[in-house]
C-alpha cells in the first residue's frame, strides 16, 4: 500500500540542530544553549503561582498586559508590539506573512539555525551571504544581494553563533539604502549584552524606517527559555499580519504572566547583565592563554576557535566530563565551539575539563 505523500517543501525543511545532552553521574554544566545560569526571579515565581489556578480559561488572545508593559519599557504604542511563542515563533510567521515562492529572502551565514527554516516553510529562495573575515555581517555584501523578488532580509545582532556585533549606525544605512518593499528583521536576542549600544537605541531606528522590526526575547537574560516568549516592535501592519497567520492563544498564560512580571525588574536585568560581562573578560583571558580565539564577543556566549584540533573528540570529551556545550559543525562553521557564559563556578569547571582534555 502505498503511503501518505507529504509536499515537497517539508523535505526541505531542515532538523533543528538542538543541543545534545548526556547521560552524566554527577553536577552537569549546561553550557550549550545560551540559556542565563539564574533561575526566574522571586517575584516571577509568585506571579506564575498566582496563575496557575485559572488554568481552566484560555490565556488572554491579546497578551493585553505583557504587550502594555512592553510598549511601556519600549516607548512606542501598544499596537506596535507583538508577542510570539518565543521570538522563532514570529520569525516562521513573518515567513507565512511575507514570503511564497518566488520571493527570495537575504541572510548572513552563519547565523542563527532557523533563518534556513523560514525560507524552508514558506518556499521562497534563501540567499546567504558568507560572513566577513571577523565573523560579522558583510552588509555590503548583503546589499548587492538584494533584487525586486527580494522581501526580507535578517540581520541577527548580536550575531548568533559568531558572537559578533555590527555598530547601529551601519545598520540603519543599510536599511535606509534599502528598496521600501523589502522588511527587514533585526534579531536583538542578545542585545542587552552588547556594549556598542545602548538597548533601547535601536528602537529608535523603527519609527525612523517603516519596514523595520526589532525582535527580542524573555528567554536569555530574563532566564525564561523554558516558557517561550518573544516580542517584535515595528508597525502595526506587522503584528496585524503576523496574528493573522499564526494559531490562536499561542502564548500560554503562565508564559505571559511570567514575562509581564520580569519586565518590571530592569535593576535585576542590569545585575545580570554586569555579571556576565566580567565572566566573558574573565574566560576570554582563559581560554586565549590557552592559545584558543574567542573574538570579540558582545553576547552571553563565547565564539571558540580550535585552530587545527578535531571538533568532535573536544565536545564528546567535555561532556564526558560533565560539560556540555555546541559544536560548530552543527551551527554552519566546523572547527568552533560555542560556549555559553555561565557562573564562575560553570565556567571554570569548563576550563577544568578542557585542560583536563587538550
Amino acid at each position: 500500500m502505498k503511503g501518505v505523500e507529504f509536499n515537497a517543501r517539508v523535505q526541505r525543511i531542515p532538523v533543528y540542530p538542538a543541543a545534545k545532552t548526556w547521560d552524566y553521574e554527577g553536577e552537569l554544566i549546561q553550557l550549550a544553549s545560551n540559556e542565563a545560569p539564574w533561575g526566574p526571579l522571586p517575584a516571577v515565581v509568585a506571579a506564575l503561582q498566582g496563575e496557575i489556578e485559572r488554568l481552566n480559561r484560555y490565556p488572554d488572545p491579546g497578551k493585553t498586559a505583557l504587550r502594555r508593559r512592553i510598549a511601556d519599557r519600549c516607548g512606542v504604542p501598544v499596537g506596535h508590539v507583538a508577542v510570539g511563542n518565543g521570538s522563532c515563533e514570529l520569525l516562521m510567521s513573518a515567513a507565512d506573512a511575507l514570503l511564497e515562492p518566488g520571493a527570495e529572502l537575504v541572510y548572513a551565514w552563519p547565523s542563527f539555525s532557523i533563518y534556513p527554516h523560514v525560507a524552508a516553510q514558506s518556499g521562497a529562495r534563501a540567499v546567504e551571504v558568507p560572513l566577513d573575515a571577523d565573523g560579522r555581517h558583510d552588509l555590503d555584501a548583503m546589499a548587492r544581494e538584494v533584487t525586486a523578488a527580494t522581501r526580507l532580509v535578517l540581520i541577527c545582532n548580536p550575531n548568533n553563533p559568531t558572537a559578533t556585533a555590527l555598530p547601529l549606525a551601519e545598520i540603519e544605512a543599510f536599511v535606509a539604502a534599502l528598496p521600501r518593499h523589502v522588511a527587514v528583521i533585526l534579531d536583538e536576542a542578545y542585545v542587552e549584552f552588547n556594549a556598542l549600544q545602548d538597548p533601547d537605541d535601536s528602537l529608535d531606528l523603527v519609527g525612523r524606517h517603516p519596514n523595520l522590526v526589532v525582535l527580542r526575547t524573555f528567554s536569555k537574560v530574563y532566564g525564561l527559555c523554558g516558557l517561550r516568549v518573544g516580542y517584535a516592535v515595528g508597525p502595526e501592519e506587522f503584528r496585524l499580519a503576523v496574528d493573522r497567520v499564526r494559531q490562536p492563544f499561542s502564548v500560554n498564560a503562565l508564559a505571559q504572566a511570567a514575562a509581564a512580571e520580569a519586565i518590571r525588574h530592569q535593576d535585576e536585568v542590569t545585575r545580570r547583565v554586569e555579571a556576565t560581562i566580567v565572566e566573558r573578560a574573565w574566560l576570554e583571558v582563559e581560554l586565549e592563554d590557552r592559545g584558543l580565539s574567542t573574538g570579540e564577543s558582545q553576547a552571553n556566549f563565547l565564539w571558540v576557535g580550535l585552530g587545527d584540533r578535531e571538533e568532535e573528540p573536544v565536545v564528546d570529551g567535555l561532556a564526558q566530563r560533565g560539560v556540555i556545550v555546541r559544536a560548530g559543525a552543527a551551527l554552519g562553521d566546523p572547527g568552533h565551539l560555542r560556549v555559553t557564559l555561565g557562573t564562575r563556578h560553570q565556567n571554570e569547571r569548563f576550563v577544568a575539563a578542557l585542560d583536563d582534555l587538550l
